[in-house]
């Protein structure tokens, strides 16, 4: 009857222990405040259920409930172990005649208790148990049949007490610790499914509102995702584009090349870049530049490919205007170095048509020759006229505005060289009087000398500041092959130049232009050093 008995308040101890831990781990309650006091409570009342259950021998009362009280003290702490022991012990005392021994007993194991809690405070909750179940043990086996000589003559039904107390604190500890670690896994899933969705948001935020296309192939080459950007870029709607293989989209000249890209990405698994122009839904043709990246499975095989593509139709024509540009910038070279070549035997012949017809003031023939002259002098001053801007009113400008429309134009053929332009602009206001084209000339030509002294890229650094005497400094520094101190002096002479193919035009026009608008240009070099160019031009009040 008294192994039925334990065995009754074991199966009770697993169940008023797990029921709670099994609620905490499928609800999501918020935290209760003073939680260790009200966890102190409902193992009093576990407690005092277990009393409850007891059964007597001699006259004495037994039960499993220190296996709780031990659990509370390893877990919770010995506040809520004193709410739960007093609890039991009220319980006990009303079910049984024996007080002394109760009371005793429970003033000694109460103290061995707190004290030994107080020394394991920095071991884990399981070692703890175990530590304070073997003090329990030791103080019962000293206290109950030695000092107060209860059933002293029965020393196996004391063993068979220990026994099931030691089985109810593995119980509950096996239980408590089960039901943590499910608690510990489920709010690690549910925090790895949050973090999953928070990143699912993200990702679609930024797919769903990038001006960029994306979209995502499968092994056999059909998509399976369009970026709504699709729609304002070619004008389908995404549901119209899914019914649409992709190459009857892409101009018939690039349908090759795009296949060729995705065999050589399915056979190399590298991304590669291509470019191909899409058909708008209006029937025009744009260009875009696309990255295709391979992304690969567990085998390592590829599972999907993402292409991202941007539109590049305007940078298309800023390459188109700036090749244009140079076009204009070479025919206005070419036009000035012959004017000046042209010009210098035109005076001499001119002068002596003059003094001839001094001399013979009768003869047509000279005044046709000076008018044929004088018509050659101008077509002459028109080609000089293309190497240099035409001269039209000052206007107040800003130096910021102009160097960055500047950088802006030439951007496109910067990153074709793998050049890269840094600006520093030490304030925001750098008003300076002048001809807007001219100074815009001046900062084109010498962003182009630096791009030109740096065949395998590199950097090019802007500096704008004020001077001390209210002037404002360009300052432009490069990481070219440099110049030799000795050469610097000639810098700016007509028809010198260190280019293979240059003129020698370019700095003579620009040291025409800053010496116009009362500035000065001056340069330092060294070989393999980079060249750094410093214009100053004087600030508008």
């Amino acid at each position: 009857m008294i192994l039925i008995d334990y065995i009754i308040n074991l199966s009770m101890l697993s169940l008023l222990v797990s029921t709670p831990l099994v609620i905490r781990s499928y609800l999501n309650l918020k935290p209760l405040k003073q939680l260790r006091i009200w966890a102190g409570l409902y193992a009093g009342i576990v407690s005092s259920v277990l009393v409850s259950l007891s059964f007597q021998d001699q006259g004495y009362s037994y039960d499993i409930r220190y296996a709780v009280i031990i659990l509370v003290f390893a877990y919770l702490g010995p506040g809520p172990g004193m709410i739960a022991s007093s609890f039991a012990l009220a319980s006990r005392l009303m079910i049984s005649e024996n007080w002394v021994p109760a009371i005793v007993g429970w003033l000694i194991v109460m103290t061995v208790l707190i004290v030994i809690h107080k020394f394991t405070t920095h071991f884990k909750p399981v070692r703890r148990y175990i530590i304070l179940l073997c003090s329990y043990i030791v103080t019962y086996i000293i206290t109950v049949p030695i000092v107060l000589n209860v059933i002293r003559d029965n020393p196996v039904f004391h063993l068979q007490y220990l026994l099931f107390v030691s089985i109810g604190v593995l119980f509950g500890g096996i239980l408590i610790e089960s039901y943590e670690k499910l608690y510990r896994i489920i709010q690690e899933r549910k925090r790895m499914e949050q973090t999953l969705e928070e990143s699912e948001s993200k990702y679609r935020l930024i797919a769903e509102n990038t001006s960029d296309l994306i979209m995502v192939m499968d092994k056999e080459h059909s998509i399976s995702y369009f970026s709504p950007s699709h729609e304002l870029a070619l004008g389908y709607k995404v549901p119209e584009l899914e019914k649409i293989e992709l190459c009857k989209l892409i101009h018939p000249s690039d349908v090759v090349n795009f296949r060729e890209t995705i065999t050589k990405i399915m056979k190399n698994k590298e991304s590669l870049p291509v470019e191909f122009r899409f058909q708008h839904i209006n029937g025009k043709w744009i260009d875009f530049e696309s990255r295709c990246m391979p992304v690969m499975d567990e085998s390592q095989a590829i599972e999907h490919i993402v292409i991202i593509s941007r539109d590049i139709s305007e940078r298309k024509k800023a390459e188109e205007i700036l090749l244009q540009s140079e076009k204009l910038s070479i025919v206005g070279e070419l036009a000035a170095g012959v004017a000046h070549e042209i010009r210098n035997p035109l005076t001499t012949i001119k002068g002596f048509v003059q003094l001839y017809r001094q001399e013979n003031s009768s003869n047509e023939i000279n005044n046709l020759i000076l008018s044929e002259l004088e018509r050659i002098e101008i077509i002459t001053s028109e080609m000089l006229s293309l190497g240099k801007p035409q001269a039209i009113q000052l206007n107040r400008a800003n130096l910021c505005d102009l160097i960055d429309h500047t950088v802006e134009f030439l951007s496109p053929q910067a990153n074709m060289k793998n050049i890269q332009f840094s600006r520093s602009y030490l304030g925001t206001d750098f008003f300076i009087t002048c001809e807007k084209n001219q100074i815009k000339q001046v900062i084109l030509n010498i962003f182009k000398n630096a791009m030109e002294a740096m065949p395998n890229g590199g950097n090019i650094d802007i500096k704008l500041q004020k001077g001390i005497d209210g002037e404002c400094i360009i300052s432009v520094q490069d990481e070219g092959c440099g110049i030799p101190e000795e050469l610097l002096p000639r810098l700016g002479e007509p028809f010198y130049t260190l280019k293979e193919k240059g003129t020698g035009l370019g700095l003579m026009i620009c040291h025409k232009i800053i010496k116009q608008h009362n500035g000065t240009i001056s340069y330092h070099s060294k070989l393999n050093k980079g060249t750094l160019v410093e214009i100053s031009l004087p600030l508008t009040n």
